[in-house]
């Protein structure tokens, strides 16, 4: 038998308001754009920011760097509700 990874149900939704409690962007409050549960992960409009170098695809095509929202894991981010907080 190969091992698989359970697939976790996530305590948040695409659509959600969330807020960051860790890492670099803690505090931060944003609108989740996609969840990945396999990975456990979700990623936040605008939040998270990397950027990426983009090699031209052909002669034709220059190279580019983008930027670009990298999941950050569920457990960094609670719901928010503007009237608790």
């Amino acid at each position: 038998m190969k091992n698989k990874k359970a697939i976790r149900k996530t305590h948040v939704k695409r659509g959600d308001t969330v807020q960051i409690i860790s890492g670099r962007e803690k505090g931060k409050i944003g609108k989740i754009i996609k969840v990945l549960p396999k990975h456990n992960k979700v990623i936040i409009e605008n939040l998270n920011i990397a950027t990426k170098h983009l090699k031209s695809q052909k002669d034709s095509n220059s190279g580019k760097i983008i930027q670009i929202e990298i999941p950050i894991n569920s457990s960094n981010v609670i719901l928010y509700n503007k009237n608790h907080s």
